[in-house]
């Protein structure tokens, strides 16, 4: 232990003596180590660390989907009767309940707001096993008997009611309908586990399945379900178990579906949550590993060139009696001691980076409040410190007892040669280096061009001098379709009168706004293929001047007039592809389709117009089957499927096109609104500008992160091959000025040692491009019409690296040549 505390003090003095050496490897492991952190804190708190309910493995989201129906990584549905048929019918859960998300105007507690919420049976507070951090959770009969009662997160009791400790038992107004709080849930409470942080449930009323739900709803898979399984109970024997229920809820279909099957689906809660996120995470923890390990073979190659600056200094030392140990010892502990001083000071970059950082993540990433450094996540940067100082620490250690005592002694102060295995083993760190930097610069490249490609795509519609805000109607103050149709009426006629706006329209899917709904339909005459499944289309009701608003072409036909009332004949306006897909080579206008399967009673639909085709959901996605209708045919055009108490156009985004910027619009939007109805929120008030902008945030991301990683990466590499090629060069001085005195010119000089540099930028990014051919495939899922291995890229990315490795050389080989040859040989 004396030897240590002395090793250790040593090691201060020898680092004291060479500041500049210190705090470059202390800010090169410091941005290593903390990079790294940063984002295994990502990695930790998304993918790794357990959910936070107890026996978190035994949670599934459960449900079924019709036939024909792919939902990808989605989460399975169910509808409202075939919820309460699992519910009752499945014995190998201790817990079933079914959820859905929703949004309510909150009320009686400062100002209005829009705030998202979830209705949910009680029994999913029971499957979930956590209890509220106040009060209680509702019953199953306040669930049942519909009673109007709350439970609120923690983060809302704590904005929005200033963590008041009398909060249970208190009321509050949703959609203007009395509520009581009866309880608090946990600081960690989050469910539904959805992507970002925008729309997370801020409170939880009971589901209170109405009649409508029941019986009217048998084709709407709106609702989710999570189940608690049993002990012992696999995945396989769930679908078992579902089956019979299964061939019982289909036995219930109303006779217009009656040739629809359902297929039972079971999916670990953890794993739906982050299906979708897990190949960013893991290319984003890749991509800084890299640049740790850049970091990691710059300090073994500094470390390396002060143990063959000190070899004299060693090779006394070793001549004097000094064992092999004591050397090795010395220098790991130099090393150790940087190491962890550079993971102390990374620990600090990460803990800002997140503070700061958490807010610019993608929504489409889940569990972001499960981000931070935690016990595990400093726990892991530590390990991760000592292994470094390990790493970079051993090589030159061991280099050190391996020095040549007696060839040391007779150099003395002549620098000539460092030894042919310490050039080789610096060579081949940077070579290691600009390889793998490469690699993640081709990756840069890839995203880089997809992202461009992305922004590239035609959308669709205009995003220019558009404004968009989204409001729901409470429902007890508009009860009646009257008043419902009065609000929009006197909506749309003040907005038109605003100066400077062009055309005003409501549509309940907004173009990229996230929103997606899969819609059954029947095209008339059409012979669908044996096993071809439904015919789905992304539909949306709309009504005002939706489509001049929103920038959409109109290829044939017309738009939708107010005299496509309620009672008017039932019509459609399908996109391009529909056309093309169902009646191809046809004009589409005065075809047929309907809502449903073949066999659903609903009424025909016509069409009578085809407009050009949108980007629905986002630029990557496949242009799918558009289907538009007026939103006071709704509920004509559902038939039965309708719930009697249904109204239409109480809800949806308004998109107003003017002359002025979309900014300059917000204020006159907001007031008119309050003018009609001064207690409604809006709530996502932005430019279609920015909701583009936000549906390719998670692209962007991915893109800006890589390329600072990769640039982050060649920066340390351009510096490794700069302190090689330097040192290399300096070791030398003693040749250059032997050849300089024998008649060499300066000129000549230069180019031996960018030969130095250029031979090891060529090397580098030989490796690097065969690397980047196999690693650049784990791209794939993230790249847009761009192929992984783009060949152009992948050689402007080694070009690009051989040219900064013959620039980081030129610094040293003209310092080389600007020596007075007499002078130096008198020093030598």
């Amino acid at each position: 232990m004396k030897n240590l505390w002395l090793d250790i003090r040593f090691a201060f003095r020898q680092l004291r003596k060479t500041p500049g050496f210190a705090l470059t490897a202390l800010l090169t492991l410091a941005f290593g180590i903390g990079a790294t952190t940063a984002i295994f804190s990502i990695v930790e708190g998304v993918l790794l660390r357990p959910l936070a309910f107890p026996d978190p493995e035994r949670l599934v989201m459960f449900g079924d989907i019709p036939e024909g129906v792919d939902i990808g990584n989605n989460p399975p549905g169910a509808t409202a009767a075939g919820a309460l048929s699992y519910m009752r019918d499945m014995p190998v859960f201790t817990g079933l309940g079914a959820f859905q998300q929703t949004s309510y105007e909150l009320s009686g507690s400062g100002d209005p707001a829009q705030v998202n919420a979830s209705r949910l049976n009680a029994s999913v507070f029971t499957v979930l096993g956590v209890l509220p951090a106040l009060g209680r959770v509702f019953t199953k009969d306040e669930d049942e008997g519909k009673a109007q009662v709350a439970v609120i997160g923690f983060q809302t009791w704590r904005t929005r009611f200033h963590g008041d400790p009398h909060i249970v038992g208190a009321k509050i107004q949703l959609d203007r309908k009395p509520y009581e709080i009866v309880g608090v849930m946990p600081r960690d409470f989050e469910f539904p586990l959805v992507p970002g942080q925008l729309s997370r449930s801020e409170l939880w009323v009971p589901m209170s399945f109405s009649q409508g739900e029941v019986v009217n709803g048998a084709g709407s898979w709106n609702y989710r379900m999570v189940g608690r399984l049993k002990p012992g109970v696999s995945h396989a024997q769930v679908l078992q178990a579902a089956q019979p229920v299964a061939r019982d809820i289909e036995r219930h279909f109303p006779p217009s579906m009656g040739s629809l099957h359902v297929r039972p689906i079971v999916q670990s809660l953890s794993e739906a949550t982050v299906a979708e996120a897990r190949p960013l995470v893991r290319t984003l923890f890749l991509a800084v590993a890299v640049v740790l390990f850049i970091a990691c073979a710059n300090l073994a190659g500094l470390l390396l060139v002060r143990v063959i600056r000190n070899r004299r200094e060693i090779s006394v030392r070793l001549a004097l009696g000094s064992t092999a140990g004591a050397i090795v010892r010395q220098s790991m502990v130099e090393a150790l001691l940087l190491s962890v001083t550079g993971g102390l000071l990374g620990l600090a970059l990460a803990a800002a980076a997140l503070r700061v950082g958490v807010s610019l993540l993608p929504e489409t990433l889940p569990r972001v409040s499960a981000i931070g450094l935690d016990w595990k996540v400093v726990g892991f940067g530590f390990l991760l410190a000592l292994l470094t100082g390990l790493a970079c620490g051993l090589v030159p250690a061991l280099a050190a007892v391996r020095t040549d005592v007696n060839e040391a002694l007779k150099e003395g102060g002549r620098s000539g040669s460092a030894g042919g295995a310490h050039a080789r083993l610096r060579s081949t760190l940077i070579v290691a280096e600009l390889a793998v930097a490469l690699v993640l610069l081709a990756a840069s490249g890839l995203l880089l061009r997809s992202f461009e490609k992305m922004r590239e795509v035609d959308l669709g519609f205009r995003t220019d001098h558009a404004l968009t805000a989204f409001f729901g109607l409470p429902q007890k103050q508009y009860s009646t379709q009257a008043s419902v149709d009065a609000f929009d009426t006197s909506l749309l006629t003040k907005l038109r009168q605003l100066p400077g706006v062009q055309a005003v329209g409501v549509t309940t899917l907004l173009p990229q706004g996230g929103g997606d709904s899969d819609n059954a339909f029947v095209p008339e005459g059409y012979v669908a293929p044996k096993g071809s499944g439904l015919n789905l289309a992304w539909a949306s009701s709309v009504f005002g001047d939706y489509f001049a608003a929103a920038g959409i072409p109109l290829l044939r036909g017309r738009v939708f007039t107010e005299a496509d009332t309620a009672t008017a004949p039932l019509v459609a306006i399908v996109n391009r592809t529909l056309a093309e897909r169902y009646w191809p080579g046809q004009d589409p206008i005065g075809k047929r389709l309907k809502v449903g399967v073949p066999e659903s009673q609903t009424p025909w639909m016509t069409i009578v117009g085809e407009i050009g085709d949108i980007k629905q959901t986002s630029a990557t996605a496949d242009t799918l089957n558009q289907l538009y209708t007026p939103a006071s045919q709704i509920k004509a055009d559902i038939a039965q499927f309708a719930p009697p108490d249904m109204l239409t156009g109480n809800f949806g985004t308004i998109v107003m096109r003017g002359q002025l910027p979309p900014e300059q619009m917000i204020a006159s939007l907001q007031a008119t609104v309050r003018s009609i109805d001064p207690q409604l929120p809006l709530i996502h008030i932005e430019s279609m500008d920015q909701v583009v902008a936000e549906s390719q945030a998670s692209h962007r991301f991915n893109t800006v992160l890589i390329s600072s990683f990769a640039g982050a990466a060649v920066l340390l590499a351009l510096l490794g091959i700069y302190s090689v090629v330097a040192f290399s060069a300096t070791m030398r001085t003693h040749e250059m000025a032997i050849r300089m005195a024998l008649g060499s010119q300066r000129m000549g000089i230069v180019q031996i040692v960018l030969a130095s540099g250029a031979r090891l930028g060529l090397i580098g990014c030989v490796i690097g491009a065969v690397a980047a051919v196999f690693a650049t495939r784990l791209l794939r899922s993230m790249l847009f019409h761009v192929n992984p291995l783009d060949p152009v890229v992948i050689v402007l990315a080694a070009i690009a690296i051989f040219v900064l490795a013959i620039a980081a050389s030129v610094i040293p080989a003209v310092r080389t040549a600007s020596i007075q040859p007499m002078q130096a040989l008198r020093t030598e």
